[in-house]
């Protein structure tokens, strides 16, 4: 029996290959940075490189900043995570924008950051792809250090420390960056404030109608606790019902919780958005600073839990966020092969803005 035929959105210029394969099976993202980052145990000469090495302030544990000055460490990173299976690899940018750069004075080279770590990523996953099975480019946003919707003096709460229009800007350098650098998809990620996130999609919207490049959007949130809410005080419906104007090709949730705690999110999420894809990436369980990754969970155990999700129904793609490492990765990918993915209800979500 063959699969019934998908409406591909033809404004796609990249990324267009994406949708056929979520119809397909459920695909891998890959996972945490930071912990692989961590793992290295690189002293404040290597994050400086040659490039900063009179910069006045601390540099150790700005993992943005290693794109400039030690691209052969991300590079691997991505190649380990490859080589593991995943499908879709994250540029090195979470902190990449110039509002989170300002803390380490590195505002100026925000832009600069975004190329080059899109470049590094574009040339490990052109390296890994086959005629058979492409890999993808997730250019990453995410959420800054300063939020729109929460003040930041608990005696005051209308005081901001962010504009919306600084956010725009911000993330707009950045995403103009990432998508010169060659990213194949935009992945706005580990949103706490929903606000911040939209100023985000603004930007993305306002960058790719300038230049006429249509590529796929994914939106994933952080539940913070048991509450079932984002930071900002959104349930995951309220949540989805605020971004879903931005048309995503999957929206999901990463970060914050293990997989267990994180289940009857996902499974909100699966019912609210049932006209766009899931995804979801989370933490290798609890942290736990005597574990070799600083969390909890074995890679047999985050497979297991992300297994249960997808013979459930629950998932287009599956990955690992804080503590996970490319045994995670392999396993999670072991793990959900075969398994049907969640289908979708209702057309294929197209770009919000038609190229011309």
């Amino acid at each position: 029996m063959t699969s019934p035929a998908i409406a591909q959105p033809t404004a796609y210029t990249r990324g267009a290959a994406l949708p056929g394969i979520l119809h397909e099976r459920i695909a891998i993202i890959d996972g945490a940075m930071g912990t692989m980052i961590q793992r290295l145990r690189l002293d404040e000469a290597a994050f400086r490189g040659s490039l900063l090495r009179d910069h006045p302030r601390d540099l150790k544990g700005n993992n943005d900043l290693l794109v400039l000055t030690r691209p052969d460490v991300i590079a691997q990173i991505h190649a380990s995570y490859l080589e593991a299976g995943a499908d879709l690899i994250e540029t090195n940018t979470f902190g990449a924008t110039s509002i989170a750069q300002e803390d380490y004075g590195l505002a100026h080279l925000a832009r600069e950051m975004n190329v080059a770590a899109a470049r590094i990523a574009r040339e490990q996953a052109d390296r890994h792809a086959t005629a058979g099975r492409p890999r993808f480019v997730a250019g990453a946003l995410g959420p800054t250090p300063k939020t729109a919707s929460i003040s930041p003096d608990v005696n005051d709460p209308g005081a901001r420390n962010v504009s919306f229009e600084q956010l725009r800007a911000a993330y707009h350098e950045q995403a103009a960056g990432l998508l010169e650098g060659g990213c194949d998809l935009f992945l706005v990620e580990t949103i706490f404030d929903t606000l911040n996130a939209k100023a985000a999609i603004f930007a993305l919207d306002e960058l790719m109608e300038a230049t006429g490049e249509r590529l796929p959007v994914i939106v994933s949130g952080t539940v913070t606790d048991a509450s079932g809410r984002i930071l900002s005080g959104q349930t995951v419906a309220a949540f989805w019902n605020s971004v879903r104007h931005a048309r995503p090709i999957a929206v999901g949730l990463n970060c914050a919780l293990g997989a267990a705690v994180m289940r009857p999110y996902i499974e909100e999420l699966s019912k609210v958005a049932a006209d766009t894809w899931i995804s979801c990436y989370p933490n290798a369980g609890l942290p736990n600073p005597m574990s070799d990754t600083g969390f909890d969970e074995t890679p047999q155990v985050t497979g297991g839990l992300l297994e249960e999700f997808a013979r459930s129904g629950l998932l287009n793609i599956a990955g690992g966020c804080c503590g996970t490492t490319p045994e995670h990765i392999a396993e999670i990918a072991r793990r959900v092969h075969g398994c049907r993915p969640r289908p979708r209800r209702g057309p294929l979500f197209t770009p919000l803005l038609q190229a011309a």
